[in-house]
Order: C-alpha cells, then structure tokens, then sequence
C-alpha cells in the first residue's frame, strides 16, 4: 500500500478503521486463532550495534550481564519446555552484527536450528544481518523464518540506527526470501517517530513480495541506561490503530502483538485481537524484556474465546505472482525482475 492510501485508512475514526480491519481479519483469518511463540536469547549482551533502544548493544551502559551462545542441549531444553506448555513457534535471537559462513559460532547455530526442527515447531531465528550462503544454510538447516524488523520508517532509521544502513536490512530479508525462508518483519513503536514515520514503515513492509509472514508490532521497552530510557511510552489506542492498520496493510500475515504488551491492560489487548492481531510471544520473558505470564495469557484466550494455532513448520511463501522471484524490497522498479537485478 502507498503512504496515501494508508494515510487516508489512519485517518479514520478509531472504530470506523477498527471495524474495518476486524473484517478484513476475519475474511482472511476466520478460524480465530492465536499463534503462541517463545522467544529465547541465545547469546546475550556484548553486541557491536549501536541500536538506540537495545539493551544488549556494548555502547549502552545497562549493566547487562552478557552471556556467550548457549550451547545445544541448553537450548533443547528451553524448546522442549516451550513446545510443552503449548508454543508452536520457538524464536531465537542472537546479539552480534551478523552471522559468516565458516565460522565456528555459524556451525553451532545451524546445529542448534537442526535440533529444534526435529520436534515439529516452526523455528525462527533473529541473527542480524545474512549473505546469500548464510540464508540458504539456515533455510537447509530447517529455518521457517527469519526476523528482521525494519522499526521504522527509511527517513528516521538513521537517528536510531547508525552501524548499519536501512538499505542493509532490507538486503538480508531479501536474501532470507530468495533462500525460501518466510520473513518475519515489523517495528517499533515509541522511538521519538512521527505518525508519518509509521506509516511509512507500513509501506516499506506492505511492498515486500511476498508480504512479511508475520509482522510484530512492538511498542517500545524503555531500558536504563540505553539513549531512549525516557522515552514516553505509546499511547494504547494508538498502538490499536496500528494494529489495524497492520491487519488492513498485509491482510494474509499475522499480526504479532510482541514487546510491551506486559503493560497493557486485558482491555486494550482485546481491542489488539479484535482489530487484527492473532500472534504473541508466550513465556515470561522477552530477549530481555519482561512478559505477561502464561497462565495470564491463558486465561485471557480462554475469556475471549480464541483457539491456539497449530504449528505450521513447512510454511513456504511464494511471490503474488506466480513464477516470478520475490521482488526486491522497496525496490525502485515497477517491473517484476529477480530481486537484485536493479542494483539497489
């Protein structure tokens, strides 16, 4: 979608664009489930990036004790455990720049990936940024999907981010599409962005082809120590508003109610479910971050009569247009032509 047209779709009265993206959700999602997901740090703190809003970045004073990469039979644990109290998806996240073929901490990681696939979950992971080799290997390995949030809009990236380009996010997620992988992408909310910066990112991420499987809407966790810690936080019905306007934007993907929802009351959770999302992270913790217990979560599913998703881990995403590669995203051209042919 174009910024106009999600800007007129903004606009709207709250309960008019609410009403509109629940219908839009249930023409394409209408078995109302919720998808739950654990997220596990698998190596913790000591990261290269300069990421304004993380935790784990070595620029950030925040007294984050760091932790090297977990080794396997750790991690089984943690997904088995997950996979146990109800978890179809087991996410994890690794804090360094990027990840290089050859390299010893890559081979671990593929290892990791091998084992967690045998247990029939889809398996995510988040490791910054990937080359073609790095995508195809993780997609072999038994990856379902790759994490990698734009966060906001191309014009505002650079005062959150400055070690790495908006343009080299979207090289890795074209890669992880090329390698067959489905993409899991979204942003943050509450960086100090304007209404127009979120907008934007919706059009950045509403042009990939395919579209994102899943699109996470984060609301920012002011973390001590880190340039954003004062940061206000997001205004619940503006964090619904994106929902909707997320559901409307990218009507196949799910909509992943992701970080800060620990603030949130049960009420403005339900309008969340209601106006589009049917995804979240499920366990008492984030990367770093806190998280709503499972047995809250549980009893608030229970309430508002949803069902669990079952897991989905042979999921393939294929371009709109049949036999034609994913189009670069954000890319320039117009014309469908394999996904860096334009050079961009």
């Amino acid at each position: 979608m174009t910024y106009d047209e999600l800007k007129a779709i903004y606009d709207l009265p709250l309960f008019e664009l609410i009403k509109r993206a629940h219908d839009v959700h249930e023409a394409n999602w209408p078995e109302q489930e919720v998808q739950l997901c654990t997220l596990l740090s698998i190596k913790t703190g000591g990261c290269s990036e300069d990421c304004s809003y993380c935790s784990q970045s070595s620029r950030n004073d925040t007294g984050l004790k760091r932790e090297p990469l977990m080794e396997r039979d750790a991690v089984m644990e943690k997904a088995r455990l997950a996979k146990a109290n109800g978890s179809t998806r087991f996410c994890m996240g690794a804090a360094w720049k990027g990840v290089r073929d050859g390299s010893k901490t890559f081979e671990q990681v593929l290892d990791i990936v091998r084992s967690v696939a045998e247990l029939d979950m889809e398996v995510c992971v988040t490791l910054g940024e990937l080359g073609e080799t790095e995508a195809s290997k993780l997609a072999d390995a038994g990856v379902t999907a790759y994490n990698h949030n734009v966060d906001t809009s191309p014009e505002f990236y650079k005062e959150i981010v400055t070690t790495h380009s908006y343009d080299d996010r979207l090289r890795t997620i074209r890669h992880a599409q090329d390698a067959g992988m489905s993409v899991c992408c979204g942003g943050i909310l509450g960086l100090g962005e304007t209404s127009a910066d979120r907008l934007k990112m919706l059009e950045v991420i509403s042009s990939f082809n395919p579209q994102p499987e899943s699109v996470p809407i984060n609301s920012l966790m002011p973390m001590p120590g880190t340039p954003l810690a004062e940061n206000a936080p997001i205004d619940s019905l503006e964090l619904i508003r994106m929902i909707a306007l997320a559901r409307i934007a990218c009507p196949k993907s799910k909509v992943r109610l992701s970080a800060g929802r620990a603030a949130l009351t049960d009420e403005a959770q339900m309008m969340c479910f209601y106006a589009g999302a049917n995804s979240i992270f499920y366990g008492e913790k984030l990367l770093t971050g806190n998280n709503p217990t499972m047995n809250k979560d549980r009893v608030l599913i229970e309430k508002l009569g949803l069902k669990t998703q079952a897991p989905n881990p042979a999921q393939i995403q294929q371009p709109e247009v049949d036999g034609e590669k994913p189009l670069a995203p954000n890319c320039p051209l117009e014309s469908a032509e394999p996904a860096g042919s334009c050079g961009c």
